[in-house]
């Protein structure tokens, strides 16, 4: 036992002492972003061959790294770093693996894997660091500083000024609060409804600032988000911020559904004229999606080979055109207050009773299809990724019946590219905004009605909104918890944006519910903040949005970047073109400009 730890130790010091000779072969070309340069040293007498999985990758198979001829030869490999990598090293000609091991590599180093012989029956692996990596995160961590820095000039030190200057009897009337609008999509025209010169409400300012922060992050992390793997989606379960932002815009578009309905029924507009709005608006949302967003002049002349048919828009357009039935037919124009009776505390959910009556079936539907739906060579029920996951069983089964349902409609008119593709190596196309997951869009858009009801029936009731919120918070939280038993893979329903699947909406419900009733109060009954920047794009999303998604790859909001070694270039960029865009929407607040459709 002694001589092999002196073994060991002669070995390691021989290592560390010719290391540096093996780290200068492979420094010909500097490494691009998320990648570091793995060298093995085989000082066996047997070829040997490495290869890997990724940590994030759910029971994938080992995919072939690097084979290393014996007798002190050596070969490199680059990797990348954006997830912990589990390598192992084994024998080409036996079946034996000498070593396993989980590292998390770092951006830019140079790695040295050296592979020797402890004794006859034994082999081993030792790291050595040639190169130390790069500072991936000092980028995020300097713009954290600088946005940190602006919100402090233009959001505290005014509203320090504004206490200091404003008067005691200022104060007061302010204190007690501002009488919130139950309309933040029409507020605009309210002034000249019918013919007639009313005062124009106040609108829910939190609902524009949350909708402008769900914005804003979209229009970011389709920028990039500086190349950072959480600014992107997962790449199948699990949750970055990437995967946040759509629900929220969704849950924002059943509030606002909520709010918007209900003012025009007591300004006595007709259910056919709501009809027709709605109509038109989910006519034109689809022909934006159809017509512009799946469409790049790079793409070469116009044809139906480029035609998406699912689609972000097409999704949003449906799931709105849906939810404003619901409030039409069978929306309450004014909420009554009764006496008490036991059902009071959910009053403002059994005067619904129709609405989710057919939001229960719908989830059902979901659940069905999903669950017992058979699918041709794949199990029943299955909700994975396909392709080497799953210890490559079921390699052509990319998201279960969901994926097959829009295989069946769409053909090959759907996404091309899933998030999936590159770590789990699907050949299968799969759209996130696919059918069944429009069913849980409506749902989770059906909870930011949920919303817009409990800012009505409990109006000038503010600790009461915040309450019936917060309640809302611990249900759905707990719920999601439950589903996915806490876990990203194991849990009874992964949490899944491609599939939006049941724990997902539940965890972004209770997100959302937390971020709305957390501006609700700073924004709206405090007065701490006023929602800038958020609330300019928030009060022009279709501007922004359509706007960023047909001109996002064009100067000045983007460019060929030229240093793409670390994350500095491709984070501002991304903070350059969101910053345009902020710029643009405040711009056309200042001069009233509202794009509405």
């Amino acid at each position: 036992m002694e001589s092999r730890t002196l073994l060991h130790a002669s070995l390691t010091l021989l290592i560390l002492f010719t290391s540096g000779i093996g780290g200068q072969i492979e420094n010909g070309s500097p490494l691009k972003m998320d990648h570091a340069l793995l060298i093995f040293h085989n000082q066996l007498t047997e070829e040997v061959h490495a290869s890997y999985t990724s940590d994030y990758c759910y029971k994938c198979l080992y995919q072939h790294l690097v084979t290393v001829k014996p007798n002190n030869n050596n070969a490199s490999a680059i990797i990348s770093t954006k997830f912990t990598l589990t390598v192992q090293v084994e024998s080409q000609t036996r079946n034996a693996t000498f070593c396993r091991w989980s590292q998390t590599y770092e951006e830019g180093g140079h790695y040295s894997i050296w592979i020797y012989t402890l004794d006859a029956n034994n082999r081993s692996c030792t790291h050595i660091v040639d190169k130390r990596p790069n500072n991936a995160y000092l980028p995020i961590l300097v713009a954290a500083l600088l946005l940190a820095v602006i919100a402090l000039l233009f959001v505290v030190i005014p509203y320090i000024c504004r206490r200091r200057c404003t008067s005691n009897f200022i104060k007061t009337i302010c204190c007690q609060g501002p009488q919130h609008s139950e309309d933040n999509e029409e507020s605009h025209a309210s002034e000249t409804a019918h013919g007639t010169v009313k005062a124009k409400p106040t609108r829910l300012l939190s609902l524009d600032t949350f909708r402008g922060f769900a914005l804003t992050v979209m229009v970011f992390v389709n920028y990039g988000g500086g190349g950072y793997w959480f600014f992107q989606h997962a790449p199948w379960n699990g949750l970055t911020v990437a995967d946040l932002v759509m629900p929220w815009f969704v849950f924002v578009i059943g509030t606002s559904v909520v709010l918007a309905f209900s003012s025009m029924q007591r300004r006595g507009v007709s259910r056919l004229q709501l009809l027709r709005k709605i109509t038109w608006r989910t006519v034109v949302l689809l022909l934006l999606g159809f017509c512009f967003l799946n469409y790049s002049p790079r793409d070469g002349p116009l044809s139906w080979s480029w035609l998406r048919i699912p689609g972000v828009l097409q999704r949003l357009g449906f799931t709105y055109f849906v939810l404003s039935l619901l409030q039409t037919f069978w929306g309450q124009k004014e909420i009554p207050l009764t006496a008490y009776n036991w059902w009071n505390p959910v009053q403002d959910i059994l005067l619904y009773w129709p609405q989710w009556l057919i939001i229960i079936l719908l989830e059902t539907l979901w659940l069905c299809l999903t669950f017992l739906m058979p699918v041709p060579n794949c199990p029943t029920g299955y909700l994975g990724a396909g392709g080497i996951g799953d210890n490559g069983l079921y390699p052509n089964c990319t998201g279960g019946a969901a994926g097959y349902i829009d295989r069946w409609m769409f053909g090959d008119n759907m996404y091309r590219y899933p998030t999936c593709k590159e770590m789990y190596h699907t050949t299968q196309p799969f759209d996130p905004e696919g059918l069944l997951g429009t069913i849980n869009s409506i749902v989770i858009g059906f909870l930011g009605m949920q919303a817009g009801k409990i800012i009505i029936f409990y109006k000038k009731m503010n600790i009461h909104i915040l309450c019936r919120f917060l309640v809302w918070t611990v249900i759905l939280g707990i719920s999601a918890a439950i589903l996915s038993k806490c876990t990203r893979d194991g849990g009874f329903i992964p949490v899944n944006k491609n599939l939006w699947s049941l724990s997902y909406i539940m965890c972004m419900g209770c997100l959302s519910f937390l971020l709305l009733g957390g501006m609700f109060f700073v924004v709206d009954i405090k007065g701490w903040w006023g929602g800038q920047p958020f609330i300019y794009p928030g009060m022009n999303s279709i501007f922004v949005y359509v706007g960023h998604s047909l001109l996002g790859f064009y100067f000045p909001f983007s460019w060929e970047m030229r240093f793409q070694q670390s994350h500095w270039e491709w984070l501002f960029q991304s903070l350059w073109g969101t910053a345009l865009w902020l710029l643009i929407a405040y711009l056309l607040y200042r001069k009233k400009f509202f794009l509405k459709i």
